[in-house]
């Protein structure tokens, strides 16, 4: 998990980023020393829960593993993945994300509603790495 990038469980789930607080511009990821906006120079950054919900933007799959320096298993066989970009309902920025397991490119259609829900990145040691995942509104496999 990278912290405080979401936070939450079940319905309470939440990426998080940060507001400035002179020009109200929203970042995610998290800024935490000075504003993105060239126009402002504020430094006042206050966290704040980002959308639940937003419109598929774009979508594609990743059918290849990734070269160096992606950490992977060459002796597991490479399972595809579906990669969303999603337009946040409030903030009207464009967040990636990988789609919940199960979803692939066929269940999907530009500006269909989406979720953000929490998502396994992968167990090392005992270890579980989280992450968030997209997943069309309506579904709860």
């Amino acid at each position: 998990m990278v912290a405080r990038w979401f936070d939450g469980e079940g319905d309470g789930f939440r990426l998080l980023g940060t507001r400035c607080a002179a020009c109200s511009a929203v970042f995610f990821p998290r800024e935490e020393s000075f504003c993105r906006n060239p126009g402002c120079a504020g430094d006042e950054l206050v966290e704040v829960a980002l959308s639940r919900r937003g419109r598929v933007w774009s979508y594609t799959d990743g059918r290849y593993r990734p070269p160096a320096p992606y950490v992977s298993d060459p002796e597991l066989p490479w399972e595809p993945y579906t990669l969303i970009a999603v337009e946040l309902e409030a903030e009207r920025m464009v967040v990636l994300g990988q789609a919940a397991p199960g979803v692939t490119v066929a269940d999907l259609e530009v500006g269909m509603e989406v979720e953000v829900v929490p998502g396994v990145l992968g167990e090392d040691a005992g270890t579980t790495w989280t992450t968030w995942h997209w997943r069309p509104v309506g579904v709860t496999a």
